[in-house]
């Protein structure tokens, strides 16, 4: 009789879902969208946790909630491999090493301000970037575009993006246009279909008030519960209560808080612990990032016991398959506008297309080749 391996034990699989998160927290450069291609590539192709589908419904899942969708997407990924144990483990060890880069960031900025050596890694970041998000979009694309109605849902969703519509109208138009049309048999009985509106407009306080670090607390939580979209949409949000409403910032110190978290590794949410900082030392920085990312694992850890039933409802099943199309549209969007300012001469497009072929060809970890286009940026940096 033939042995069949054991499965890993639950602790051996904890640890695997703490190391690659907390890794993934330190080297995954680039925003959301090169955070999904990297966790795809770890979880389907590598580590084949689950299928390319289950992704791509984790993923449309998250798009459908408010927050960053990169770091509830790990979340989500915890969850499906540990349960409960890895839904909290997968978002902290996630999001806490970028926490830590920006607060030590956040301390010489205070201190010495801003260093210039970090435009050079940039630099030669975010063409590897740029590689890895488009080798990802082919591989999902071929999975979500099933059929004639979900390309063009995907087309529609770019040109919507570019636009400037908001995102949650165009994910749930995308889920609904295919929902009904691939239900027209059973039109007479469409279930209600809930949906969650963003309170994006609800400010805590409309004129200026001293600081504190409860409010401060409750403007990043509201931020955290309501926020839909990019990190554009996240610097409107910030703007407009701590610029705007509140007088706590200027403008420079807040183009400054989105710069240190576009620069450095994990989700971009981290801005708010930058912000926390600069307003109330470390007491403020660790009650502004726990503020705008605690609603992401309530609503995850809340939407995890669904998600499992979508696929076998008819209904819910071609919802998620349009929304899945959209997700890969406004992935393909945001990466139109990243290779404006990604690839701006023959070096950046020549490291861009030349890491595209070794991932391709040779399925090489994209830790390697970003830690490679940081050092060609550095040298690149001193060069001139």
């Amino acid at each position: 009789m033939q042995i069949q391996p054991s499965s890993p034990s639950r602790r051996s699989r904890l640890i695997e879902v703490a190391m690659l998160f907390l890794r993934l927290g330190v080297t995954a450069f680039g925003g959301p969208a090169a955070h999904i291609a990297i966790m795809r590539d770890e979880v389907v192709k590598k580590r084949k946790w689950i299928t390319e589908q289950e992704f791509l419904d984790l993923f449309g899942a998250a798009n459908l909630i408010p927050g960053p969708t990169s770091t509830e997407t790990a979340i989500y990924l915890g969850y499906r491999r540990v349960g409960w144990m890895g839904l909290v483990l997968g978002g902290v060890c996630f999001v806490l090493p970028a926490t830590l880069i920006v607060l030590a960031l956040s301390w010489a900025y205070v201190q010495y301000g801003t260093t210039t050596w970090v435009t050079g890694i940039l630099y030669g970041i975010m063409p590897v970037v740029m590689a890895i998000i488009a080798q990802a979009l082919w591989g999902l694309g071929t999975k979500a575009v099933k059929n004639w109605m979900t390309g063009v849902i995907g087309v529609c969703a770019v040109v919507l993006y570019m636009l400037g519509v908001n995102i949650l109208i165009i994910l749930l138009l995308a889920g609904l246009v295919v929902m009904i049309s691939g239900n027209l048999s059973r039109i007479k009985n469409i279930p209600m279909v809930g949906i969650l509106l963003s309170l994006a407009g609800l400010n805590l306080l409309t004129t200026p008030a001293p600081f504190s670090l409860t409010l401060l607390f409750l403007n990043f939580l509201k931020i955290g519960a309501t926020l839909y979209g990019s990190g554009y949409v996240l610097l409107a949000f910030l703007r407009a209560d701590f610029v705007l409403h509140l007088g706590w910032l200027t403008d420079k110190q807040l183009i400054d808080a989105i710069a240190i978290g576009q620069i450095t590794p994990g989700p971009v949410f981290t801005t708010a612990t930058f912000i926390g900082y600069l307003l109330g030392g470390i007491p403020g920085a660790i009650l502004a990032t726990l503020g705008i990312f605690l609603p992401s694992f309530i609503y995850v850890g809340i939407s995890s016991l669904f998600i499992n039933r979508l696929r076998n409802s008819p209904w819910a099943s071609s919802f998620l398959d349009g929304v899945n199309a959209a997700s890969l549209g406004l992935m393909l969007a945001v990466s139109i506008q990243l290779a404006s300012t990604a690839l701006i001469d023959p070096l950046t497009i020549g490291v861009a297309v030349i890491c595209l072929i070794i991932l391709i060809r040779f399925q090489t970890n994209s830790t390697w080749l970003i830690a490679g286009g940081a050092l060609i940026g550095l040298f690149h940096t001193i060069l001139l």
